[in-house]
């Protein structure tokens, strides 16, 4: 019997492959905190030598999954695109729950654990403890509908208005989808909305990044921001 393979297999295939190797796997779920690493950093954090780390980025860069700039001696990676970004995180949350829950081997690793399952940043958007109880309380609210996919309502749009966040949509990026949380193991709101959202807590200091990794953390000022504007109880963002 004759059969036609789907022309898209070798490419899938291909891009398998550059997921399925640790160290590479790890700078890109590092840089799901949405910034610019150096080559440098990322070897550190990885573990690897700078010599092993650059012919990992050449591949990843050369598939399509990471953009590169240089300034000066310093060569910088990022994650290609929001799409990447879902890629990886939504991959992510496939790992089995005993595979990612393996003991910490410090406190310093067991306290950086907590902080990412806390909050942090996905690509551009909030994760977490933190994401899941800002996408509950915007479906609580009927500012989001869930129930046909993700969808901001009139009154959510309306929501933004009143908050001062502008809602900017580029290119074919939806207002609003579904992002897997892969601590949480439920979604959380992304696209448009959910980035506009992060960045506006980030820049009011609604939010601060802590550590080194994408961990973020509520402060007090964010604490009565989301109570006030969304209902939040604030011990439920510690």
């Amino acid at each position: 019997m004759t059969t036609t393979r789907d022309a898209t297999a070798p490419g899938l295939a291909r891009l398998a492959g550059l997921i399925a190797d640790e160290t590479r796997a790890a700078c890109l779920l590092a840089l799901l905190d949405g910034r610019a690493w150096t080559a440098g950093e990322l070897a550190r954090h990885a573990g690897v030598a700078a010599s092993t780390l650059s012919e990992h980025l050449g591949k990843l860069v050369a598939g399509g999954l990471l953009a590169e700039e240089r300034q000066g001696r310093h060569r910088y990676v990022r994650l290609a695109d929001a799409r990447v970004a879902q890629l990886v995180e939504e991959l992510a949350a496939q790992v089995a729950p005993g595979d990612a829950a393996r003991r910490p081997r410090t406190l310093r690793e067991a306290g950086a654990g907590a902080a990412m399952a806390r909050g942090r940043t996905c690509y551009d958007h909030l994760a977490g403890r933190l994401g899941i109880a800002v996408t509950d309380a915007f479906t609580a609210r009927g500012l989001l509908r869930q129930d046909t996919g993700f969808a901001l309502t009139d009154a959510g749009l309306d929501w933004f208005d009143r908050a001062g966040i502008r809602l900017v949509r580029t290119g074919r990026r939806p207002l609003a989808r579904a992002c897997l949380d892969w601590t949480e193991r439920r979604p959380h709101l992304a696209g448009v909305a959910g980035a506009a959202l992060c960045r506006h807590a980030l820049d009011t200091g609604w939010c601060v990044r802590i550590g080194s990794e994408r961990a973020v953390k509520v402060t007090a000022a964010g604490e009565e921001a989301l109570s006030g504007l969304l209902g939040i109880d604030p011990v439920a963002l510690r």
